[in-house]
């Protein structure tokens, strides 16, 4: 599958890192360093646009070594691109350490994943049909 895309930034084109990677690393696209601070919350720019055919969508996910090294993560993980959104791609990105973190023009922020997804009905009903877990949740299956 091709996806039509816009790049407004510097950067190079999102690419897989490996043949079986699920994600493309995402980069940010600023004037200046941006200097995160701890529990502060920034809306990063990518100046990407994408075009994603109907039936598909675009998540947004947190890159596991700023997440265990750094303490940043994405806020609304994962965020979703839906087919029809058609404006820049930006991240929202949270320091969830006690450190300062700086963010400069380049870097990678984040993963994108392109996956389907289907387009449902919904049909009300006055009961549901019986499960095994029943209505479970939170922790109702066990920690083993």
């Amino acid at each position: 599958m091709k996806i039509r895309i816009i790049n407004k930034s510097n950067n190079p084109l999102p690419q897989y890192a490996t043949n079986y990677s699920a994600g493309v690393d995402l980069r940010a696209f600023l004037v200046e360093d941006l200097i995160l601070k701890p529990l502060q919350r920034a809306l990063v720019s990518t100046g990407l646009f994408i075009e994603l055919p109907h039936g598909y969508e675009a998540q947004i996910r947190p890159r596991s070594g700023l997440a265990i090294n750094y303490g940043i993560t994405v806020l609304n993980s994962p965020g979703t691109i839906d087919s029809d959104y058609r404006g820049e791609i930006k991240v929202i990105l949270v320091n969830l350490s006690s450190e300062d973190f700086k963010i400069s023009s380049g870097d990678r922020i984040c993963q994108m994943v392109i996956a389907r997804h289907e387009t449902v009905g919904f049909e009300q009903v006055e009961e549901l049909l019986e499960s095994a877990r029943g209505k479970g949740g939170f922790g109702s299956t066990g920690q083993n």
